[in-house]
């Protein structure tokens, strides 16, 4: 296969592996962003709950495992690094690694499926920081475009969503209620990106797929951080699942599309809080898993790769290259980003 690259990358956003790793990653994602000290607490207490270990970075070690083969299916042979935006390994050390071993171009995979400014724009700006850390024999990184609307990504959530589906009684399941959540970003955030829309579309996809009426869906959020007074993408799902009972819903199975493995943040907010809500309020909850390594999830990032690969597919303008898979509304996002993308105008400390 002809390209322009002589490396990948995967991009992930880390997390602790110890106890004594907890505090100072948190300082990192929280770092010049409006979080009380109080949350910051709260949060670390929530990691602690899981013996001070994310998930995360063996999940991502689990995917890196399954990808390569797919890659070699695939005819490409190229080197694979991995680097974190918050803890390691991070960007910076193996941006540093691939220049010192010649590494000139790089694709990079960011292991996330929407468009905002923590999502997309400042793992852009994350690798940039680590090309000019690096020095100017630093390679150049092209980043590949999301994927939210991507086929595969879409059947993946549909099997496990179909799953947790599968663990409900036969009887009545034509009622259950499915409550798609993401993790929420301020609101300021959210005017300046897609990525509640992206969503939504990701939402009616499966849905569609699934034939599921559009009264028995909705999109809610979750894990939202920051001062209680700064609008937040809403509603929340533990108030969607007081609402839910208030509708007499009896069954819900809650499908976090937003995220890509069993991190954290869905094994606390949703195994647990939203788990205890729904039993306090006599739901019948289940929650779908994520697409983690789903062997659709994982051929569709060798695909995102391999097109990329192409020598001369590289474009702004995506939506001129019939052969890049997309489904719904929107067709294939760009892969550069505009300048203008995803732009977050207020950053208060």
């Amino acid at each position: 296969m002809s390209n322009n690259y002589d490396a990948l990358l995967i991009v992930g956003f880390g997390g602790p592996e110890k106890p004594d790793d907890v505090m100072p990653f948190l300082e990192n994602v929280t770092r010049g962003k409006p979080v009380p000290r109080e949350r910051l607490l709260e949060v670390a207490e929530h990691y602690m709950h899981f013996g001070g270990v994310s998930p995360i970075n063996q999940q991502v070690r689990d995917l890196i495992a399954v990808l390569k083969p797919e890659l070699v299916r695939r005819g490409i042979e190229l080197p694979l690094y991995w680097g974190n935006r918050n803890w390691t390994p991070m960007l910076t050390d193996t941006m540093q690694e691939m220049t010192g071993k010649g590494v000139k171009r790089a694709l990079a995979f960011v292991l996330a499926a929407y468009s905002s400014y923590s999502s997309c724009r400042q793992y852009r700006e994350n690798l940039e920081a680590a090309r000019q850390a690096a020095g100017e024999k630093a390679p150049e990184v092209a980043k590949v475009r999301v994927f939210y609307n991507h086929p595969d990504f879409i059947e993946a959530n549909v099997d496990r969503i179909q799953a947790a589906f599968d663990q409900l009684p036969l009887e009545g399941r034509d009622s259950v209620h499915i409550a798609f959540t993401a993790h929420s970003i301020p609101k300021v955030m959210a005017d300046n990106c897609q990525y509640a829309t992206q969503l939504n579309e990701t939402a009616r996809l499966i849905a569609e797929r699934m034939n599921v009426p559009a009264s028995h869906w909705r999109l809610v959020y979750q894990s939202r951080s920051g001062r209680p007074t700064d609008p937040w993408l809403e509603p929340d799902i533990l108030d969607h699942l007081q609402s839910l009972k208030d509708q007499s819903v009896s069954q819900v199975v809650i499908a976090p599309i937003g995220f890509l493995s069993d991190h954290i943040e869905v094994l606390f907010d949703l195994d647990d809080e939203a788990a205890v809500k729904s039993k306090e309020l006599g739901l019948e909850m289940v929650r779908a898993g994520t697409v983690g390594t789903h062997p659709k999830f994982v051929s569709m990032i060798g695909e995102l790769i391999a097109e990329r690969l192409v020598a001369g597919a590289e474009t702004e303008n995506a939506a001129c290259c019939p052969e890049r898979r997309a489904i719904g509304q929107f067709g294939p996002n760009h892969d550069v980003c505009p300048t203008d993308c995803c732009l977050y105008p207020i950053r208060r400390g």
